[in-house]
């Protein structure tokens, strides 16, 4: 086997490799004296059968698997004798192509772009500001008002039924007349407004006073889950039993303990820390921006222009469709990239890159934990079928990817924070929002 170099400029890379046939020959033999013991073939013992027979019967599956094997290890041993990692995959085919034959020798091209060589970076110089801030007094009193609101009671009232108000009732539903299972109930506490029932029922519901006897008038959407009642005209007899008003529950430990906390000091330190836990996510993204400028100008490499042109592309792409949020598919005339998408592309790859030669020297890893909680978070996006979502990344090493790449970032990023010149400054949520709101604007 020989690998002959055929380009060498800037990232660029291209090869000649060639298998001689006698070294393709070779292959094939060891393949069939391997799967010889195992071969029955009629008019012969199992594992007796000639070799002749055998690469006669066997032998042009087993030379495309002994070709592929032989291309495969030779790439191999290039990428491990040279050091090189192809920026995308390599772009591999046989120089003869359809014209070649058995008994020829294989000569197949490789080329690629590599990945540059980084140069070492100190970060140690890197100045960083972590804004902090701290939950007030009024956002813990707001959300305990909210907890409190959530929590709210009923209790009778005078007059009528408005909005938001909680009436008790009996009801008999009936489709052209004969009642229906499941359309009636005692007792029932119906918050009007809620959406429980079916459009249009709620609504002839306000204004009734207790004691009262009210006919409703309604249609079952056509989408209704019970066909028998899809898209039938009903009516449901209704007694009113009681009109109870919302009456928001008291800011004490009781409310405290219907949220798990011990008393409401334990319940303002867990909305504390809610908050602040809040806040520090969106300061980090702050400083991780700060960190990125200062990296971005730190180190100069070559940029592989197959990663350049991928992201650019892909950057625009995006952007046309934050445009463009009617169009949800793809189908869609082909978006051109401008000198901004290149621009940011340009910083996107050489940010990558520096990080990820960053947390290889570093030897920083995803755990398996790390990962599978990852996943578990993403899985909550599909109610009901996490299952087939975690099945989905186990089976696509793509998928598996591009949720180990964020996490890869951040750790990296997170050394890079602990390796630094860090000053703590504290803030007002006002000052935060707006340095977020910054991120946007560049």
């Amino acid at each position: 086997m020989q690998v002959t170099e055929t380009l060498n400029e800037g990232l660029k890379r291209g090869y000649q490799i060639t298998i001689t046939a006698a070294e393709l020959d070779d292959k094939v033999k060891a393949k069939l004296v391997e799967a010889q013991p195992d071969i029955e073939m009629k008019g012969f013992r199992k594992g007796k059968v000639p070799m002749a027979l055998l690469k006669k019967q066997f032998g042009p599956r087993v030379l495309g698997e002994a070709m592929q094997e032989a291309v495969d290890a030779a790439m191999n041993t290039h990428f491990e004798e040279s050091g090189d990692r192809p920026a995308l995959q390599p772009d591999v085919k046989m120089d003869a192509g359809e014209t070649w034959k058995e008994g020829d020798d294989v000569v197949v091209s490789m080329s690629y772009e590599a990945l540059p060589e980084i140069p070492e970076t100190d970060v140690s110089g890197v100045k960083l500001e972590k804004l902090v801030v701290k939950a007030s007094d009024k956002e813990v009193q707001d959300a305990l008002k909210n907890l409190a609101e959530t929590a709210q009671n009923f209790e009778d009232k005078k007059g009528k039924a408005a909005d938001g108000d909680q009436v008790v009732f009996d009801f008999l539903g009936k489709v052209d007349g004969e009642a229906f299972d499941g359309g009636a109930a005692e007792d029932y506490p119906l918050v009007l407004g809620s959406g429980s029932f079916i459009p249009g029922f709620e609504e002839q519901l306000v204004g009734v006073k207790a004691g009262e006897e009210k006919l409703v008038e309604v249609k079952f959407p056509e989408e209704y889950g019970a066909e028998n009642l899809a898209g039938k005209d009903a009516t449901f007899e209704c007694k009113i039993k009681a009109v109870k008003g919302p009456k928001a529950a008291e800011v004490d430990d009781e409310l405290a303990k219907k949220y798990g906390a011990e008393d409401l000091e334990a319940l303002k330190g867990q909305i504390s820390e809610r908050l602040e836990a809040e806040y520090a996510g969106a300061a980090r993204q702050v400083m991780k921006r700060g960190l990125l400028d200062q990296l971005d100008g730190l180190v100069s490499f070559d940029l592989p222009p197959s990663l350049l042109d991928a992201e650019a592309k892909q950057i625009a792409h995006q952007l046309w469709h934050e445009d463009n949020p009617e169009v949800e598919g793809h189908d869609h005339p082909e978006i051109e990239t401008t000198e901004e998408h290149t621009k940011l592309a340009e910083r996107r790859v050489r940010l990558g890159l520096l990080l990820a030669d960053i947390g290889q020297k570093q030897e920083i890893q995803i755990t398996d934990a790390e990962f599978t909680q990852a996943v578990m978070n993403q899985a909550r996006q599909y109610p009901g079928q996490e299952r087939q979502f975690f099945e989905f990344v186990q089976q696509n090493p793509q998928m598996r990817q591009q949720i180990q790449a964020p996490l890869f970032e951040d750790k990296v990023v997170d050394w890079i924070a602990e390796n630094a010149k860090v000053t703590v400054k504290e803030v007002s949520k006002e000052d935060l929002e707006k340095a977020v709101e910054a991120l946007d604007d560049e």
